[in-house]
């Protein structure tokens, strides 16, 4: 399974987001400067994290956005499947009743991609945001931006 620019932007600026917006809301063009990312393209992914109900907005001068509720509420899991849709990285009809599949009697291969589907799906919604959190007041201070040149 490989993550679009999407999944990979979005969970940065979600980190950004939590660490920072703990006493006030954090506005776009902060993390974009923060993270290295386009201010377009980030209002673009605030959108469909505020419609998957993950962040709010605040309007007005001191505005910005917030997490919509606790970062030990929040999975990896459903960010990702805000940002990208389906997480499956196999579109088997034999794993889905109501689509059906003419081979699903004897097809073997549906076992394969039933694990690893699973898997990805529980790897994904055991790591929480504050676990995330944790791990990154872990790492030494980085410059302004730093998040340039991160592939993820």
């Amino acid at each position: 399974m490989k993550l679009s620019t999407k999944g990979r932007y979005g969970l940065r600026a979600l980190i950004d987001l939590a660490l920072y917006s703990e006493t006030e809301p954090v506005s776009i063009n902060t993390i974009a400067e923060r993270q290295g990312l386009s201010e377009r393209y980030l209002e673009q992914l605030m959108a469909l994290l505020k419609k998957n109900g993950i962040v709010k907005s605040i309007r007005g001068a001191s505005g910005g956005y917030s997490l919509a509720k606790p970062a030990s509420e929040i999975s990896v899991g459903d960010i990702l499947r805000a940002l990208e849709g389906n997480l499956e990285p196999v579109d088997c009809g034999g794993l889905n009743p109501e689509e059906g599949c003419s081979a699903s009697g004897t097809c073997v291969t549906k076992y394969v991609w039933q694990r690893i589907n699973e898997s990805i799906t529980n790897t994904v919604d055991e790591i929480m945001l504050d676990q995330i959190l944790a791990e990154s007041r872990k790492m030494p201070e980085q410059p302004s931006g730093s998040g340039r040149n991160c592939k993820g």
